[in-house]
């Protein structure tokens, strides 16, 4: 009886052994242990049609973190409701960044002219990106409505951005590029283009 209960130890501290072997392993493989990251939050108040989890977050055209979440909230100040995007920003991107920088100390960059806006990832797709960049001549509109997260601020939404993606003739686009690709393949298997690469041989 004592055996019995000793194997079934063992096998119970073998198997939680291989259990913590392969978290670890996946956390270290992954890179996400040493990461260093900050949440923040950015608010619209238009539609973000197009914005999905996932979606870089770019500065100057750099990718430095992606959207985390987006939800609704509501703003008892104006009674309407807000576009919530949470992202996270990996700091190890940039270069040379002091250890102070970032989340406590991020007002100087708002103060600087730090402005969110959403700007076009794929034409084709109709996919949206979140894009940092300093306007220092553009207000700082701040909500201050939720402290989970710190909050950074957003350029107005342009109409033009919605009106250039519904220009865009995504079924003509489609339609050549499926007769691309009908006549790459006719080509590739043509006893021509054979019989030519015979006579390159």
């Amino acid at each position: 009886m004592s055996k019995k209960a000793n194997k079934t130890i063992i096998g119970v501290f073998v198997v939680g052994a291989v259990a913590l072997l392969a978290i670890g392993i996946l956390v270290f493989s992954s890179g996400e242990f040493f990461k260093q990251s900050d949440k923040y939050v950015v608010f619209f108040d238009g539609s973000v049609k197009g914005l999905s989890e996932g979606a870089p977050v770019i500065f100057r055209g750099v990718r430095i973190g992606s959207v985390k979440d987006i939800s609704l909230l509501y703003e008892p100040k104006t009674r309407d409701v807000l576009i919530s995007v949470v992202i996270d920003v990996e700091l190890s991107r940039v270069q040379g960044v002091p250890e102070i920088i970032g989340y406590p100390n991020y007002a100087a960059f708002i103060e600087n002219g730090l402005r969110a806006r959403l700007e076009i990832q794929n034409f084709i797709t109709g996919q949206l990106m979140l894009s940092f960049d300093y306007y220092p001549d553009k207000p700082a509109i701040l909500h201050n409505i939720t402290m989970q997260y710190p909050e950074l601020p957003a350029l107005p939404t342009s109409p033009d951005i919605f009106k250039l993606m519904d220009e865009i003739p995504i079924k003509e686009i489609s339609i050549n590029l499926e007769k691309t690709t009908a006549g790459i393949s006719k080509l590739v298997n043509s006893e021509g283009l054979y019989g030519l690469k015979s006579a390159l041989q």
